[in-house]
């Protein structure tokens, strides 16, 4: 037993320094590909700085945070850590776009009990390759090594992202009216909703899981990150007088849509006028649930929905289309009555 008079170390509670030191090294030539205009100083002080960029004449912030959820449960079982990265900024950066902000830098905060350099890194990645494809600094972070906080090889996750937007182009989605046309732009997947369901499914199919799905090996159609949709619709917000973003996460069509709607209208989405895919197909069979759930809990195949005055949608669906986007007219704004914010039929 050790004795009171002697010294104790980080290390006799479980904390390693040296890991520590090693990750933060490795991180700083991934974070430095995300460097834009604004940064000021980034990764390795106590606080980050960033200058909003002088071509905003009357510059608002928008701020966002959020996790990655259960889907972290499966990337600790299966060992697939270097997507939950892009999945986090993601998931911040995809929400600040809704207001028509362009994210303009993202912190990280990675907690776990023991510090696996290499799980960490990859993890880290992930979020830096996120940040690049979203033009988004990753300009700081925090790495906590908790022993007895969480158990062995897992991890929680957490990101921050702040954007910017000039005050008169802020999106609130007061414009829309009766007869605006509903475009849905493709999710790449689950992204990072539902997945505790998903755990559900996958422990109901036991052995008997589909090898692929659309084309992808069973895991990776499972895991596949969270579509980036800023820089092709931060180009079509340029381009196209947009009246209102929606991004499809927890709740699915039928709870974020209304968010966006002013009071007294409502969004009828036209059932079959986007693809169910394999893998969503897969989920309500095993699942057993009804369309109206399938809307509720996933995306169900569009992870942005963008609503234009009619006769500027057909020119703002081949502007995203151009950029790569696979985009689907999915329905139209009408009066409401006393049916739901939204209507799938």
């Amino acid at each position: 037993m050790t004795s009171p008079s002697t010294p104790l170390s980080y290390k006799d509670a479980g904390v390693d320094i040296d890991a520590g030191d090693a990750l933060v090294e490795r991180i700083k030539p991934l974070a430095k590909k995300t460097m834009r205009e604004g940064v000021l100083a980034g990764i390795g002080g106590f606080g980050a700085l960033f200058e909003v960029p002088k071509r905003y004449k009357e510059p608002v912030l928008v701020s966002g945070t959020d996790g990655v959820g259960t889907k972290l449960k499966l990337a600790f079982e299966w060992n697939m850590h270097d997507t939950v990265g892009i999945d986090l900024v993601g998931m911040s950066v995809n929400d600040v776009l809704v207001q028509g902000a362009e994210p303009l830098f993202f912190l990280d905060y990675f907690a776990c009990g023991k510090l696996d350099v290499d799980t960490a890194a990859a993890v880290v990645g992930g979020i830096a390759k996120g940040c690049e494809l979203s033009g988004c600094a990753l300009i700081g972070g925090e790495t906590a090594e908790m022993p007895g906080m969480y158990p062995a090889g897992e991890y929680d996750l957490a990101g921050f992202c702040v954007g910017a937007v000039e005050k008169s182009k802020i999106l609130t989605g007061q414009g829309v009216q009766p007869g605006d046309v509903v475009l849905g732009l493709a999710s790449h997947g689950l992204h990072s909703n539902g997945f505790s369901l998903v755990r559900k499914c996958i422990e109901r199919a036991g052995t008997d899981l589909p090898a692929t799905l659309d084309g992808q090996p069973f895991r990776e159609a499972i895991m596949k990150p969270t579509r980036l949709y800023v820089k092709n619709v931060l180009a079509a917000l340029a381009a196209h007088p947009i009246k209102a973003l929606a991004h499809i996460t927890g709740g699915g069509l039928l709870e974020n849509i209304p968010r966006v709607l002013p009071e007294g209208t409502a969004a009828h989405l036209v059932k079959g006028s986007w693809p169910q895919t394999e893998l969503f197909a897969w989920l309500q069979k095993t699942a057993g649930i009804d369309d109206i759930e399938m809307n509720r809990t996933f995306n169900n195949g569009i992870g942005m929905v963008v609503v234009i005055a009619a006769d500027h949608a057909t020119a703002c669906a081949a502007t995203l289309r151009g950029l790569g986007e696979t985009v689907y007219e999915i329905g139209q704004i009408a009066p409401r009555g006393d049916e739901a914010a939204v209507v799938v039929a």
